[in-house]
């Protein structure tokens, strides 16, 4: 029997992509630490503004091509999207260890961009089909942990970078992500049936599908009602998780007093945790409610979401490491739990032909409220008043729990046979 036939490869699949998304979100996070040992070699990158610019650009073109990225998911082997797409932005990482100019590090990131949001919506769409509604929340769920893990690491980029040179560190990562797209060859394999028979109602199971122009994808998801529920939903808590991701350990400074040194991995490692600990309770909690209630995953996001209000108020106002620690792991538990479910909640609304597409739109919308909530809260420290926007953002997170409760309906999931 082929191993992809067997009833453990559905977890083989999330155990392969757990170090894809691992990889995705190191080679991002590296530059941010490396920025100090860059800068000896490439004058530029002093500049602050410069170096703002170098981390735009990734979230502009990533933002831009992520739609387009899940629209070819849906229509071709997902398996070769993965494997060229960590193949690709694996190489552009070495790159980035041989460039010389500032020019040179500015378009091998922008390519990043391209290459790096190929990934999630086909790895998340992937999972999402070897895995039944029994298992998919726990599968999506400890598929994310391994962002979360990419993020921790990519903080280690300094350290090695001390020991050896920037050089070095962008060299030894692109080496192992282009070794490990070939052992993708050889391991990773499609789910039967994607892009070719997929099972609609019982009556018409097996049906052929023909295959639709691009813009058809694109069409149906924005006339459903439903989608646009999710859109928001998803959008919404995307600007605390991006807020976190890039100011929180700026905010753990300023409200308890203490340099970055400290604050940064006090930050950074409670979130990380956290936010397993959330997937691992958020992911089994959706599988076994959603067999008793077809709310159930939307219960538990809410849930999850619900966690990260209180979270963002103490964030906001807390001046003891108790309130603060408290409030970051509240808000990565939480968010993990949300996390675990956007892709399974998905599945409820939207027919298999268009999941990856209707994720790159999601992650369009998340990323590019990302980098506005980035540059608003910058403007709020330059003037004195993070905590207190920070502390705002738990309106907008409850807008969104309110919204997907009245308007949402889910659906019995359509899948592949």
């Amino acid at each position: 029997m082929k191993i992809q036939n067997s009833k453990i490869y559905p977890w083989i699949v999330v155990g392969l992509l757990w170090m894809v998304a691992l990889l995705n979100y190191l080679d991002r996070q590296m530059l941010s630490t490396l920025q100090s040992s860059m800068q000896m070699d490439i004058a530029e990158l002093a500049i602050a503004e410069n170096f703002g610019r170098l981390m735009g650009i990734f979230l502009l073109i990533y933002g831009l091509v992520s739609p387009f990225a899940g629209a070819i998911a849906d229509r071709i082997n997902r398996k070769w999207l993965i494997v060229g797409s960590l193949f690709t932005w694996s190489t552009v990482t070495y790159g980035m260890g041989i460039a010389q100019t500032f020019e040179q590090v500015y378009w091998l990131r922008a390519f990043m961009g391209v290459s790096e949001a190929l990934y999630i919506p086909a790895g998340l769409a992937m999972i999402a089909d070897y895995h039944s509604d029994k298992t998919r929340s726990l599968a999506v769920g400890i598929h994310m942990t391994g962002l979360y893990a990419g993020q921790a690491l990519g903080g280690f980029g300094a350290t090695i970078a001390a020991t050896y040179s920037w050089h070095t560190v962008f060299h030894w990562f692109g080496i192992i992500g282009i070794l490990y797209a070939v052992l993708l060859v050889f391991f990773l394999h499609e789910k039967k049936g994607h892009g070719n028979a997929i099972a609609l109602p019982e009556t018409d199971q097996g049906i052929k599908v023909k295959k639709e122009p691009v813009w058809k994808g694109f069409a149906v998801l924005f006339a459903t009602a439903s989608f646009w529920v999710m859109l928001f939903y998803f959008m919404a808590p995307s600007l605390p998780g991006w807020a976190t991701k890039n100011w929180l350990p700026t905010l753990f400074t300023a409200n308890l007093g203490v340099p970055m040194a400290q604050a940064g991995p006090i930050a950074t490692i409670s979130i990380a945790v956290a936010s397993f600990i959330g997937v691992m309770i958020g992911g089994p909690m959706s599988d076994r409610w959603v067999q008793k209630n077809i709310r159930g995953r939307v219960y538990t996001s809410v849930i999850g979401l619900g966690l990260t209000i209180p979270s963002l108020i103490l964030l906001g106002f807390g001046h003891s490491y108790i309130s603060l620690i408290g409030a970051a792991m509240l808000f990565g538990i939480g968010f993990g739990m949300f996390d675990a479910n956007n892709m399974p909640i998905l599945c409820q609304i939207i027919s298999p032909k268009y999941r990856a597409t209707a994720y790159g739109i999601m992650n369009m919308a998340g990323v590019f409220g990302g980098y506005a909530i980035t540059r608003i809260l910058g403007s709020s420290m330059d003037a004195g008043h993070l905590g207190a926007d920070f502390s705002k953002l738990a309106v907008i997170v409850l807008a969104a729990i309110v919204i997907l409760l009245v308007f949402l309906k889910p659906k019995k999931e359509y899948t592949y046979q």
